[in-house]
This record gives C-alpha cells, sequence and structure tokens, in this order.
C-alpha cells in the first residue's frame, strides 16, 4: 500500500462516516487527499494522520472522539493491521507485511514513471533561468541557477505540468557594442578600452570572427564593429550553449531581446498597456504606474530622449510570455535582484495578469567554492566548465541541488572527491551502483524475479526501506510545488541509509551452498526496486546513477 493509497482509504473512510451520521460534516469539508506521514518514532506505526485534529472542530466534537470514529472504520481496510490513537488524536497506523512488500513490485513494474504524478496536469508553465549575458562565459554567479533551474523543470514536469524551460538573451544594448568594441581592439592588437570586457576569451573571439571574415582588419571602425558584435556575439552564444550541455542542462527557447526590439514589441506593448490604463506621459518620459500594484516607485518605460528602458523590455517580454500561452510564469534571479520581484509582479497585475498566480519571481543566493581558482581564459571569473573539469558534473549539480535557494552555499572540494559516506553524492551514487551490483550476483547465483511473495519482506530493515520508496512520489509532488528540488536530494539520502542498513542485514543471493528460495527472488524485486527510484531521483536532479563505482 503506498502513502496515496492510504490518504484516499482514509479520505473514503471519512465519506462513509459523513455519509452514515457518525461525523458532523458536510460532504465538501472532507478532503480528497489526507495527509499521511511517517511517525518519527517507528514504534508508533507505520504511517500516521492528523486529520482528526485538523475536522474535529468543524464536526462539534474533540479530536479524540473523531479519531475513535474513524480508527473504526480503518481498521476494516484490508492491508491494514492495526490503527492507534495517539495524544490528542492522532491516528497511528500500521500495515501488514504483505501490503507493504507490495511496494517492490508496484516500483519495478512502473520503472521511469514511479514518483511521476498528475497533480500539475493542466499548468502550463514558462521557466526562464540562467540568462547570461552573451558577452562572456558563463560562470560561478550562473551554476547555481543552471542547476536549481533545470531540477525544479524536471520535478514539475514529473508532477503532470507542462514547462518550457526559457533562456533570455540580453543582446540588446550597450554592454553589446562594449562586447564589440573589446574584440576590435585585440583584434588589432590594442588593449580593451576602459570599462570593456578584459580576459583570453575576447581575444580567442577575435580569432573566430577573424576565421569567418578574413578581411575584418581591413575594414573601417564602423564598417567593422557591426560585423564583430554579430560574429561574437554567435560564437559566445555557442560557446554557452555547449557549456550548459556539458552540464546537462537543456532549454527549449532561446529568446533574443534584440528580436522584441526588431519586431517592434516595446511599442506594441507600451500601446496595450497604455490602452489598459496603465501608462502616463510625464517630463517627455512615458510611464507604467506600477506604483498601482505594490511597487516602490513608478517605472519609466520610454525616456525623454525616445529611448525605451530595460524596463519597457521587461514589460515586451512579460505579454510575449502571456501571448505564447503561458498561464505561469517563474523567473529564477540572482541574489543581487531581489528590486526586481515587485517590479515584475506590477507589469504582470498591469497586463491584467494575478500576481500572486500568474507569476513567480524565485531568487537565488551566491555560491562560492573553497579554493577555486579564477579562470585563466576570462581573467576575472570563475568559469562553470572549469567547475565541471574540476569537480564533475554530477558532484557539483547534486551539491548545488541539495539546499535550498535561498540559502547562501559554500561548496567543499575537498568532500567532494571523497569516495565516503561523507561526501553525499558519493553516498547516494554508491546506494545505487551497490544495488546493481547486488542484482549482477543474485543473477550469477541463479536467483531471478520469478516469484514474488510480498509477505516475505517482513525484515524491520525492510519495512523502512519500503517506506521509503513509498514516500518517494509525494516528495516529488511536493519539490514541485513548493519549487524546492533539494527534497528530492535529502529523501535520496534517506533512502540510500535504509539501503545499506538493508544490505548489511538481508542478502539477496544465497551464501555458499544454501538453495534459491522465494526469500531470495522477492528480495531480488525489492532491490531493483530501490535501484529504480534512486536512478529516477537521481535524473530529476540531472545527476547520473552509475552501475558501478
Amino acid at each position: 500500500m503506498t502513502p496515496e493509497e492510504l490518504s484516499l482509504a482514509i479520505s473514503t473512510c471519512l465519506k462513509d462516516a459523513v455519509a452514515a451520521g457518525e461525523i458532523a460534516l458536510s460532504a465538501s469539508a472532507v478532503p480528497g487527499d489526507v495527509r499521511v506521514e511517517r511517525p518519527k518514532n517507528r514504534e508508533h506505526g507505520d504511517w500516521a494522520t492528523n486529520i482528526a485534529l485538523q475536522l474535529a472542530k468543524q464536526a462539534g466534537t474533540n479530536p479524540r472522539e473523531f479519531a475513535t470514529i474513524l480508527s473504526a472504520r480503518l481498521k476494516t481496510i484490508d492491508g491494514v493491521s492495526a490503527v492507534d490513537i495517539a495524544g490528542p488524536g492522532f491516528l497511528n497506523i500500521t500495515v501488514d507485511a504483505a501490503t507493504a512488500g507490495a511496494l517492490a513490485k508496484v516500483i519495478v513494474e512502473a520503472g521511469t514513471t514511479y514518483g511521476t504524478t498528475s497533480v500539475l496536469a493542466g499548468r502550463v508553465v514558462n521557466m526562464e533561468f540562467v540568462s547570461a549575458n552573451p558577452t562572456g562565459p558563463l560562470h560561478i554567479g550562473h551554476t547555481r541557477w543552471a542547476a536549481l533551474g533545470d531540477a525544479i523543470a524536471r520535478v514539475l514536469r514529473a508532477s503532470g505540468a507542462e514547462v518550457t524551460a526559457e533562456y533570455y538573451i540580453n543582446d540588446a544594448g550597450s554592454q553589446m557594442n562594449v562586447f564589440a568594441n573589446s574584440v576590435y581592439s585585440r583584434l588589432h592588437g590594442r588593449p580593451v578600452p576602459d570599462g570593456g570586457y578584459p580576459g583570453q576569451y575576447i581575444a580567442d573571439l577575435g580569432h573566430e570572427v577573424l576565421t569567418e571574415h578574413p578581411d575584418i582588419r581591413e575594414l573601417t571602425e564602423v564598417a567593422a564593429i557591426p560585423v564583430i558584435r554579430g560574429a561574437a556575439y554567435k560564437a559566445q552564444m555557442k560557446d554557452i550553449q555547449s557549456t550548459l550541455a556539458d552540464f546537462g542542462v537543456h532549454f527549449d527557447v532561446y529568446f533574443s531581446e534584440q528580436e522584441l526590439h526588431d519586431a517592434g514589441a516595446i511599442e506594441k506593448a507600451v500601446a496595450r498597456l497604455r490602452e489598459q490604463g496603465h501608462v502616463y506621459d510625464d517630463g517627455g518620459a512615458v510611464w507604467l504606474r506600477t506604483t498601482d500594484f505594490g511597487d516602490d516607485k513608478d517605472r519609466v518605460m520610454i525616456r525623454a530622449n525616445g529611448e525605451p528602458t530595460y524596463f519597457a523590455a521587461d514589460a515586451a517580454y512579460y505579454l510575449s510570455k502571456k501571448d505564447r500561452g503561458f498561464t505561469e510564469k517563474i523567473y529564477l534571479l540572482g541574489a543581487d535582484h531581489h528590486g526586481y520581484i515587485n517590479r515584475l509582479k506590477a507589469i504582470a497585475a498591469c497586463a491584467g495578469d494575478d500576481p500572486d498566480v500568474n507569476i513567480e519571481v524565485l531568487i537565488g543566493q551566491l555560491v562560492s567554492v573553497n579554493g577555486a581558482k579564477l579562470s585563466k581564459r576570462a581573467g576575472n571569473i570563475i568559469e562553470l566548465k572549469d567547475l565541471i573539469d574540476w569537480l564533475g558534473k554530477d558532484a557539483v549539480r547534486y551539491s548545488l541541488a541539495r539546499f535550498p535557494a535561498d540559502s547562501p552555499l559554500t561548496l567543499d572540494p575537498d568532500l567532494l572527491k571523497k569516495h565516503s559516506n561523507e561526501n553525499p553524492v558519493f553516498y547516494v551514487q554508491y546506494a545505487h551502483a551497490r544495488s546493481r551490483g547486488a542484482a549482477r550476483n543474485a543473477v550469477a547465483a541463479g536467483v531471478d524475479r520469478s516469484a514474488f511473495d510480498a509477505a516475505l519482506l517482513d525484515h524491520v530493515t525492510e519495512n523502512e526501506l519500503l517506506s521509503y520508496l513509498g514516500t518517494y512520489p509525494s516528495i516529488v509532488a511536493m519539490a514541485a510545488e513548493l519549487r524546492e528540488p533539494h527534497r528530492v536530494a535529502r529523501h535520496l539520502e534517506a533512502i540510500a541509509g535504509a539501503y545499506h542498513r538493508w544490505y548489511d542485514a538481508c542478502r539477496v543471493a544465497p551464501q555458499g551452498e544454501e538453495p534459491v528460495t522465494d526469500v531470495n527472488r522477492t528480495r531480488l524485486w525489492l532491490n531493483d526496486a530501490t535501484s529504480q527510484v534512486l536512478a529516477n531521483g537521481l535524473d530529476l536532479l540531472g545527476v547520473s546513477a552509475p552501475e558501478r563505482m
């Protein structure tokens, strides 16, 4: 019995008790999803619910009386061996071994779909993250959102949401001219101008431009700059996309800010918002009245000189997402972007959306790495590709995914390189590799999955392992709803710990001359179920599940 099945059974018992007049509640007050969780003390049962404490007041009774009525019905459910009332009205539920053990077969047969749900079905989400300027390589400041953003997109999809991962290319504005001038200067053997982009990569881009346009040095500066800007931009974006691919991060859409300008989207956005009554003119400039929706000041969209602001592009970009059918827009921004929260929500409100429903802005704190060296190529930053080469994709991605986005984080390279239980990513990956090794050894000893008797999975370590495997789908759903993939990582560590304890206590393959029995065959199902859940969870974090280590 999975936690979801038990939740549904409790809800059904509640509805039956209400229909029979045993509990004075309206049918609409009975939740379709009753929360069940593991008791902290395993002696208190396999599962616990506080539903009696939640609903007793509405029913005009006290929680223990409510729990007593409900427990009588719960005891009649197939697979429930005991129901105890604890404290003010907690219900502690114990299931029999056969009911608990049946989960192992369910998981193996579900395969890669185990843990996926439809709780977010119908939600159409645009997730914008990373969105680094195309004027240099990806660095440590982009690393956290690359890992977390991709993991959030994965858990959302696993929970039924339709997600488009989008990278907003800031390829308009003065920084692109500074970028082109920097490359131009290096092409001509001169240092970059004040305020330009330093680093060997600028010279490298110059060589790429020269390869594509051999006569570029013969052009005047006025003629050369647009050519350099286009070619260097293309080369730098190729480098960014290559680095993201090496990091296991995929974007469905790369959206160009310049295309917004070229298509007249800025002017159309201003006109559209003016029609809705939120735009006004003052001092020769065009303003959006964002203070009506919680912003600390109104924002200029078009300066007095006729030039659009970055904010105007932000508004046009939001409207583009809305027009493309994304009812939910999630923005993942860096630690220095707190001021963007109110202004983006104000844009949503001005566009006629509900800022509490249609837009979500997540702010990530900075990440640092002890002992990391500045990039030789970029000069003044720690490049993402250097981190991948140094620590490995899996170590970096897992480490970034196992902490909430809003917590500052310092990675310890010495720890991440250890092949020991101290290293969380090694601990989880080793559990998967160990389970695959156990399966290979079992098959070599003549054990297969030709028989399955769930009642044989009655060891205390098997009960513990099954309970963690059973809660995995709800952990994924919660991670998606809260945008917190670290919940998946921490749960995988709990599964790994339970697996290691089970492995030490219960052998899958027989020892010596012992015959192969249904105990061995059934344990192979549990072993392989654990492999599957660990692999599924690691995949949600963008981390590999090795067969051997």
